[in-house]
């Protein structure tokens, strides 16, 4: 019966799996594993009351769902996918970098967006969408899907080396602890003068490699929609 307790993993499995709505989808987990645990309501909100006071960077963070799940809800997608459509000549795989430049600019400065679910989900993969329907293309599926790996990873990528150089950041501090741990001691601007060369060569080849795969991608969906729209319309006129 002890595995009862983890059933709110399996609603989030399950859950992704159907492609429901995020914000739902671990709102239920929460509940459910608070009520199979024997927290109860009382307890689940005693819980989350304490943790708010006690780390307000959690508490940031699922103010950020709640706030996300609204926007979504009274169009952000939707607006975010119109913007981009006002731009010409902008690739998905564009947006990718561009989106890179300026996630690993405010990490430096220890500025946190949201991260993947708080603002790739919500604001750059409508983005993306809308890049590929001002093409006079519908976004194909399994494009959409490698899509949403390349801004994830960028996000990663971007947010893991750029905000070490915050000095007094907890990346830094991290770094810092586990070196003195060893037997090195060292100083937060001498680790971030250490890691800004590497964070930009980092950088630089994420932005290369997801252009060049972007270029595949686009070769591989956007031509072959092509050629399927050319070969109907085609066979239309000999009829």
């Amino acid at each position: 019966m002890e595995y009862i307790r983890l059933i709110g993993i399996l609603i989030v499995i399950v859950g992704f799996a159907l492609k429901l709505d995020s914000i739902l989808i671990i709102f239920l987990a929460a509940v459910t594993t608070a009520l199979a645990g024997g927290l109860g309501i009382t307890g689940l909100l005693d819980t989350l009351g304490s943790n708010f006071v006690s780390n307000r960077s959690m508490a940031i963070f699922i103010i950020i769902l709640f706030v996300t799940g609204t926007l979504e809800r009274n169009g952000l997608r939707e607006a975010a996918a119109a913007f981009i459509r006002k731009f010409k000549n902008v690739t998905a795989g564009k947006l990718v970098c561009i989106y890179g430049v300026m996630r690993s600019f405010f990490g430096a400065f220890n500025v946190n967006f949201g991260g993947v679910t708080g603002f790739v989900r919500p604001v750059i993969m409508p983005m993306a969408e809308g890049a590929i329907s001002e093409e006079g293309e519908t976004p194909d599926e399994d494009y959409v899907e490698e899509i949403k790996g390349m801004t994830s990873a960028m996000d990663n990528i971007a947010w893991f080396f750029f905000q070490v150089l915050f000095v007094g950041g907890s990346g830094g501090i991290l770094v810092q602890s586990t070196l003195s741990g060893l037997g090195y001691e060292v100083e937060l601007i001498d680790l971030a003068k250490v890691e800004i060369p590497i964070a930009f060569i980092a950088l630089v080849i994420a932005c290369v490699y997801f252009t060049l795969m972007d270029r595949k991608l686009r070769a591989k969906y956007l031509k072959s929609k092509k050629a399927e729209k050319s070969g109907s319309a085609s066979g239309k006129k000999e009829v």
